[in-house]
């Protein structure tokens, strides 16, 4: 999986690869949706249909969740220089089946970007990495009965050539081809169909610009009306590819519509969901996996925040959240995942099967799972995959980017299944409201899963939360001990939190200060966060590894006593190539002398121009 930050960072100059306009405004659509839908009454997939009906939005093609494994982080070619090999892919093939001994579900395998040989058309494989081509990995795939998928770069030059029938579709920069003009569509389709008929039954399709048009039709034709043909011309023909391949799985990942660079940013979309791509494809993902605009001391936790409010983002664009892959889920020990390896991986697995989504994809180093780690790995699915095959899923509580308590409820006829997270730095609580008018009320209710720390209070049908927690609670015929998920030991949330008055001061370019008398009890927490001249959010980045810089040598937070630096704790200071726009440290009672004044500086290194903001807590653990 990759992102288009980390194409503009690393790879030549391309076209925007984002969707530059949607065909459908989100907000105010009912009504258009309500005229569209008299006139198409058929069957999309049926022969000879009429085409989409919006009463067939919610539709699934899957006809239950499926779980796929994606090897993209277990290597990074472009945050990175991991590189793509056979024997990298095989050994994660074993890993599968290892997983699967204890009980982990995978159905499908995903071959992520660059197996493709620069030369070949997206027909051959590179021969550096893969001297004999898929022929092993596709055999044990079928052997071990995993369906194998392709990834993409669809109609964008992303390490591959244009094959000469794809020349005369070339836009003027040389960087993408046309949908609708020259021979690269129906070369394309071949290319789907020639890995179709050789066994392969997922398709990810990453990178696509329908702006790109040949400089003949630049001239005559607008941009609006180059992106409608485009979308058009690729559309109908995933379509009738599903038709004649009606086992396939095609899921949509970047340019396919939605903002995902920022959890600040505004709403709706800049760049629209057409929603009528749930036609064709069974999933569009919401962003790759990256920090939130969220303070958290815990910075994997401010990456469950991105996940989920993008989530959210796409489910107000009405994308049914089947439909939606949050891709938040990565152990790896690449760039693209900021060197997690398995850091706090038990409630970003939870999160990414309590959102709902049917397309559940696990990426990366699967060796990094241990054998008891797979069994409670499997209890996670059994517990998630079954009330979202016979349940329902809905959302409920605050926007999580606005730092507002929030979570995911899944129901039954059985009972039903609360996961919750509380983004805000204060201990919180929030009402877990009925799913469904025939669910029994919320009594009863049994903690399944929390992070250390403290222990969130459960009174009837409301929770209360620490700054930063997550929590999971069950209800009826899930409120049982054998449904226990137990402690995230290495997300440690404070028992108690405090605001301390500290009024920060400009000194200098990009810079803030305050002092403030040292508490007689509890850890100091430092947050600043980081807004351009225009007062919104502004992230910076050093690029990505292995030479970017760390983010605490950019957004920067420094303490004294007494002339004496106080060491801060941070989890921040990470090469990040997404940008970051806020940092978060504690200084220890231990190094303080309480009640003694303590100096605080917070500056960025940003080039431009920008305001900071600080505050201060005291936290008890």
């Amino acid at each position: 999986m990759v992102s288009i930050s980390q194409i503009a960072v690393h790879a030549r100059p391309i076209a925007c690869l984002t969707c530059c306009m949607g065909l459908v405004c989100l907000l105010g659509c009912s009504g258009w949706l309500q005229a569209q839908d008299a006139g198409y009454e058929k069957h999309p997939r049926a022969p000879g249909s009429t085409p989409w009906s919006p009463r067939l939005l919610g539709e699934t093609f899957l006809p239950d969740p499926i779980f796929v494994y994606n090897n993209w982080s277990s290597y990074d070619e472009l945050s990175d220089n991991v590189l793509l090999t056979e024997q990298l892919a095989m050994k994660e093939l074993d890993e599968i089946i290892r997983l699967r001994r204890f009980g982990v579900r995978f159905d499908y395998y995903m071959m992520d970007a660059f197996w493709f040989a620069q030369d070949g058309g997206y027909k051959t494989w590179r021969k550096s990495s893969w001297p004999n081509g898929p022929d092993q990995w596709l055999k044990r795939c079928k052997d071990n009965g995993l369906l194998p998928g392709l990834w993409f770069g669809t109609n964008t030059l992303v390490k591959i050539d244009a094959a000469p029938e794809w020349e005369n579709s070339l836009n003027r920069q040389v960087a993408a081809m046309s949908f609708y003009e020259g021979g690269f569509l129906s070369s394309f389709v071949n290319v789907l169909q020639y890995w179709h008929d050789r066994g392969i039954r997922m398709f990810k399709f990453d990178f696509v610009d329908f702006t790109a048009a040949t400089p003949k039709a630049e001239e005559t034709q607008s941009r609006e009306e180059i992106y409608s043909r485009n979308v058009n011309a690729l559309r109908t023909a995933l379509r009738n590819f599903r038709r004649k391949n009606p086992d396939v799985v095609l899921v949509a990942f970047n340019g396919f519509g939605g903002d995902v660079e920022s959890t600040a940013s505004p709403f709706p979309f800049q760049h629209p969901i057409d929603l009528r791509w749930l036609e064709v494809f069974d999933s569009l993902y919401s962003g790759d996996p990256r920090p939130s605009d969220v303070p958290e001391m815990n910075f994997w936790r401010s990456m469950d925040i991105y996940s989920d409010h993008m989530v959210r983002r796409y489910e107000q664009s009405a994308v049914p959240l089947e439909r939606i892959d949050s891709t938040g889920f990565m152990v790896g020990d690449t760039g693209t995942i900021y060197y997690r390896k398995t850091k706090a991986w038990k409630g970003s697995l939870i999160l990414m099967l309590a959102r709902g989504g049917w397309v559940n994809t696990v990426h990366g180093n699967l060796e990094f799972i241990s054998d008891d780690d797979a069994r409670w790995f499997a209890g996670v699915q059994l517990l998630y995959l079954h009330l979202g095959a016979t349940g329902r899923t809905k959302t409920f509580g605050g926007i999580p980017g606005e730092a507002e308590p929030y979570g995911f409820g899944s129901v039954d006829s059985e009972g039903a299944v609360y996961t919750l997270l509380n983004p805000k730095e204060s201990i919180a609580e929030i009402e877990m409201p009925l799913l469904s008018r025939l669910q029994e009320p919320n009594e009863g209710g049994r903690l399944l899963f929390r992070d250390a720390g403290f222990v969130p209070v459960l009174t009837g049908n409301k929770i209360k939360l620490g700054p930063g927690q997550l929590a999971v609670v069950g209800f009826a015929r899930y409120a049982n001990a054998k449904y226990d998920l137990g402690i995230q030991e290495d997300v440690r949330i404070p028992l108690g939190i405090q605001p301390l008055a500290a009024q920060f001061m400009p000194d200098g370019k990009n810079t803030i200060e305050a002092t403030l008398t040292a508490p007689e009890r509890g850890d100091m927490r430092i947050i600043m966060q980081q807004r351009g001249d225009d007062s919104q959010i502004r992230r910076s980045s050093g690029g990505a590894p292995p030479n970017g810089t760390t983010m605490g040598k950019i957004l920067v937070l420094l303490a004294w006593q007494d002339g004496r630096p106080l060491p801060i704790q941070v989890n921040y200071d990470l090469a990040i190539w997404s940008g970051l726009s806020w940092a978060v440290g504690e200084i220890r009672h231990s190094e303080m002398k309480a009640g003694q004044p303590v100096t605080i500086r917070c500056f960025s290194n940003e080039k431009d121009s920008v305001t900071l903001d600080g505050n201060i807590f005291t936290v008890e653990y």
